[in-house]
C-alpha cells in the first residue's frame, strides 16, 4: 500500500516547475492567484498542512503557530532569512523550520553593485530626464555624479553576499572595509584586500559608501539609527539590498532631504510594501520593489532547496537547509 502523501500548503506562487514537480510529490496545495494570505488564511493553512511553505513576507508568529494542527512538523521557507517566523514558538511546538541560503547569493551582490554604481553616478536622474523630454543635449556640467573608483566602500555584514559584494566592488577599484560580528580569517581579507573596522562607528564616520548585507534580527533592528547615520560623511551614499528594518527609515528620509546625505539605493523598506512618501519626492534617491534576489535561474534554486528540505524531512532525515537558533 502507498504512503500517503504529506499535506503541503503553499502561501504564494512559485515557478511553475517547483509547482508542477511539488504536486507530483505531495499533496500540494497552491496559491494559483499569488495573492498575500491573511492572518486568518495562515491560521487556515496551519490547521490543515503537514508542511507550511512560506515566504519572508508572510508572517508566521505566535498567532499563527498557537492555531497549527499537531501534524504540522516543518515549515520549508521559501528564502534566506527567518525573520518573519517565531523561532521560539515553532521550536517549543516540535516543528522545523528551513530556509534557503546560499543560492541568491550572486544575484543580491549584483543588485547591490549595480546601485553602488547607480547611485553617485545619478542614472536613473539621467532616465528620467530623457523620458521628460527635458534633455537639452550634451553640456561640460550637465548630470555630474561623483567617480567611485578609489572610492572607500564600507559593507556591514561580511557573509556570502557581503563577501561577493566586495569582490565586485575590488574590481571596479573601490577600497574594501568591513564590520562583521567576527573578524574574517586572514586568507578572506588578502584575497579581498579588506580592512576590518571592530567599530561600526568608527567605519561609518570614514567610508564614501555604505552597503548593508547583514540579516534583520533583533541585534540589527535599527543598527543605522539617526545616531549612526549622523556619523557618515555628507558626500556618502547608503546602499541596502537586505532588510529595511535595518535602518530607521524616517532618519534616513529626513537626512536625504536635509543633505546630510548625498545619496541612497534601497531595494528594502522597513514597512513594505509601504514606502515613506517622502522618499518618493528624493532625486538622490533610488528607490527599487524588493527584486535583489529576483532571477528567474534564483527562484528555480530557491524551489528545489524546499523541494530537497521537504523529501529528506519526510524520508526521516535532518533537511540540509534546517535554521538553528545559534546560527542566527
Amino acid at each position: 500500500m502507498s504512503q500517503k502523501k504529506p499535506v503541503v500548503v503553499v502561501t504564494r506562487k512559485l515557478p511553475d516547475i517547483i509547482e508542477t514537480r511539488m504536486m507530483e510529490l505531495f499533496d500540494t496545495r497552491l496559491n494559483h492567484d499569488d495573492k498575500p494570505m491573511s492572518q486568518i488564511e495562515l491560521i487556515e493553512a496551519v490547521q490543515t498542512a503537514d508542511v507550511l511553505v512560506p515566504t519572508v513576507t508572510d508572517k508566521i508568529d505566535l498567532g499563527v503557530l498557537s492555531q497549527a494542527n499537531p501534524n504540522l512538523k516543518l515549515i520549508a521557507s521559501f528564502g534566506t532569512g527567518v525573520d518573519h517566523i517565531d523561532l521560539a514558538t515553532a521550536r517549543g511546538r516540535g516543528i522545523t523550520v528551513t530556509n534557503t541560503p546560499g543560492v541568491l547569493t550572486e544575484d543580491t551582490a549584483d543588485m547591490t553593485m549595480a546601485l553602488i554604481m547607480a547611485v553617485p553616478r545619478r542614472l536613473t536622474e539621467g532616465e528620467r530626464v530623457m523620458r521628460a523630454g527635458n534633455w537639452q543635449g550634451w553640456s561640460p556640467t550637465g548630470m555630474l555624479g561623483h567617480r567611485i573608483w578609489g572610492k572607500r566602500l564600507g559593507i556591514i555584514g561580511m557573509g556570502r553576499i557581503g563577501q561577493a559584494v566586495a569582490r565586485r566592488a575590488k574590481a571596479f577599484g573601490l577600497s574594501i572595509h568591513y564590520h562583521n560580528r567576527n573578524k574574517l580569517p586572514n586568507y578572506i581579507e588578502d584575497e579581498l584586500e579588506a580592512t576590518y573596522w571592530e567599530s561600526l562607528d568608527q567605519m561609518l564616520a570614514r567610508m564614501d559608501i555604505i552597503s548593508i548585507n547583514c540579516p534583520h534580527t533583533p541585534g540589527t533592528f535599527h543598527l543605522l539609527n539617526s545616531r549612526r547615520l549622523k556619523l557618515m560623511p555628507k558626500h556618502a551614499y547608503v546602499v541596502n539590498t537586505s532588510r529595511g528594518e535595518v535602518v530607521d527609515e524616517n532618519a534616513l528620509t529626513r537626512m536625504l532631504r536635509n543633505g546630510d546625505l548625498a545619496g541612497a539605493g534601497l531595494d528594502v523598506f522597513e514597512h513594505e510594501p509601504a514606502v515613506n512618501p517622502k522618499l518618493l519626492e528624493l532625486d538622490n534617491v533610488i528607490l527599487l520593489p524588493h527584486m535583489g534576489s529576483a532571477t528567474i535561474e534564483g527562484r528555480i534554486d530557491m524551489g528545489e532547496k524546499v523541494l530537497i528540505n521537504i523529501k529528506t524531512f519526510i524520508d526521516g532525515h535532518t533537511p540540509p537547509d534546517r535554521v538553528v537558533q545559534a546560527m542566527l
